[in-house]
């Protein structure tokens, strides 16, 4: 198991790779590529095409964890959800883009992004909007707007987003996201539903000169667990798990 995984309900990594150019959508370039990715893990059994375009494989969801990967018209992506360990899933993102050059074309100048999220879900049924703004706080400056008497926060998603490095090409993002809306709120009734926390890693434009997809992933997931270990698990996801279970 991962170090994150009692931290919240499920927890995934995932990558996406945003090119410039179209990736190419015929038939043997898609399925020889899935197939090189399956042979690798063979329990990623389920092929299907959504929206036309996308097309998708992925394990079977019935355990709870599950690996897939994406190609979409401009956009590769792949994720584990609950994997066994970090490592586990950093292989299967390693694969995808190493394949990803020599099968799908994908140079290193044709990078527009390639991002590495952690995400943490926890299920809630209730106001999650009202809930985060508990756990975490709304911040000095707007204490007293959540204190007018007879309000009800109903938009609390904090997110904050840093640049690393002069150009502003290596960012970190934490974010929130909360799915109550004002209906919800008014009615009182509310669906147990998933409130997520992200920690995104992103390396922006075309890759430097003899650097590969690899190597650039496996520096921002290093990027991203600092964030997650020093930044976002004492002062985000236990504060957060911990008044879930007070109510």
């Amino acid at each position: 198991m991962t170090p994150y995984a009692s931290l919240a309900d499920d927890f995934y990594i995932n990558m996406n790779l945003a090119t410039e150019m179209e990736l190419p959508g015929q038939r043997e370039t898609v399925l020889h590529f899935f197939e090189r990715i399956q042979r690798k893990f063979p329990s990623m059994r389920k092929f299907y095409c959504r929206d036309k375009r996308d097309y998708v494989l992925e394990e079977d969801k019935d355990q709870g964890r599950y690996r897939w990967a994406a190609v979409e018209a401009k956009r590769l992506c792949s994720g584990q959800v609950n994997p066994p360990s970090i490592e586990a899933a950093l292989e299967q993102h390693r694969l995808v883009l190493d394949l990803a050059p020599p099968l799908l074309s994908v140079s290193p100048l044709d990078c527009e992004a390639l991002d590495l999220l952690f995400g943490f879900d926890f299920a809630y049924r209730g106001n999650h909007n009202a809930l985060l703004a508990e756990a975490l706080g709304v911040g000095a400056a707007l204490d007293r707007v959540a204190d007018i008497p007879g309000g009800r926060v109903i938009n609390f998603e904090p997110s904050l987003t840093i640049a690393l490095d002069e150009d502003c090409r290596v960012q970190v993002r934490v974010s929130t996201e909360t799915r109550t809306n004002a209906f919800q709120v008014r009615t009182g009734e509310f669906a147990e539903e998933q409130m997520s926390v992200y920690v995104t890693a992103r390396q922006y434009g075309s890759l430097d000169p003899q650097t590969s997809y690899v190597d650039t992933i496996d520096r921002l997931a290093q990027l991203a667990r600092e964030v997650v270990d020093t930044c976002v698990t004492e002062q985000i996801l236990k504060p957060l798990a911990r008044t879930i279970s007070l109510k």
